[in-house]
């Protein structure tokens, strides 16, 4: 059963590296440890695409439609939200679900300052700009600043560039809220799958840990939670991170495979 992994904002899919050393490491190298870039987080955009929530749900929808069987998905940050949107919409593609961004479905839920930022016309467009047309250095820098584990910073860093900066206004000016409230309305039917919310208890830009918790009642979801590690969680302590993978994963085989 392949294991997919879909990586967040303003990454590419070097934000797993460590992680999946180390399940490759414990011998959980599933039959597939598969990174799907979304577009724009290093990978092209397609013709016409315009980097909004619904298209970046309909772009991970299709590419699940290859598969031969249903995944396990896994998603970290926007990942994480384009994660539970595929879910929402077409549960028949996974067999289960894992997310550390489940908060921003709560109804509760602000978008952080920087995300503010970046949904404002003109201050949204001068941020970008510096951000991604700053020296490698300087972007890896700032990774580390907003805690990225400095390693990956640096191959984070390489893959970001103009196409990233437009794909941050696009998709996060079209989840103003209440956008993602009223998405949220329909978590509950992410329970058809078994899921499981990653709560990183230092992580302050996917919601507090009440909104997260909430979210994944709502949602059906079991909670891992990751005492002192941050929005990066994977970077810093990936041997934590793959344990709580684990054990969720095997807590589904032995149901998969029970008669």
């Amino acid at each position: 059963m392949p294991t997919v992994f879909v990586h967040g904002n303003p990454e590419t899919a070097a934000v797993w590296d460590l992680l999946i050393a180390e399940l490759e490491d414990a011998g959980a190298a599933r039959p597939g440890l598969i990174r799907l870039s979304p577009p724009g987080f290093g990978a092209p955009f397609p013709a016409g695409f315009g980097a909004t929530v619904g298209e970046y749900r309909d772009w991970l929808i299709n590419e699940l439609t290859r598969f031969a069987e249903p995944v396990d998905l896994v998603g970290h940050d926007w990942g994480g939200g384009h994660v539970l949107n595929a879910v929402m919409s077409r549960p028949d593609l996974v067999r289960s679900w894992v997310s550390d961004a489940i908060g921003i479905f709560d109804v509760d839920y602000v978008w952080h300052e920087l995300a503010q930022r970046w949904q404002t016309p003109g201050v949204g467009e001068a941020d970008v700009a510096a951000r991604f047309d700053a020296p490698v250095a300087e972007r890896v820098a700032t990774l580390v600043e907003r805690g990225m584990g400095e390693a990956v910073a640096e191959q984070v860093a390489h893959g970001q560039d103009a196409t990233m900066g437009r794909a941050v206004l696009g998709l996060y000016r079209s989840a103003v809220q209440p956008v993602m409230a009223d998405l949220g309305r329909d978590l509950e039917r992410a329970a058809g799958r078994p899921g499981l919310a990653v709560l990183a208890t230092e992580d302050h830009v996917g919601g507090t840990v009440e909104q997260r918790c909430r979210a994944a009642r709502r949602a059906g979801a079991r909670v891992a939670t990751l005492d002192g590690l941050g929005h990066w969680w994977m970077t810093h302590d990936p041997g934590r991170g793959a344990r709580a993978l684990i054990d969720f994963w095997a807590s589904l085989d032995s149901e998969w495979n029970s008669p």
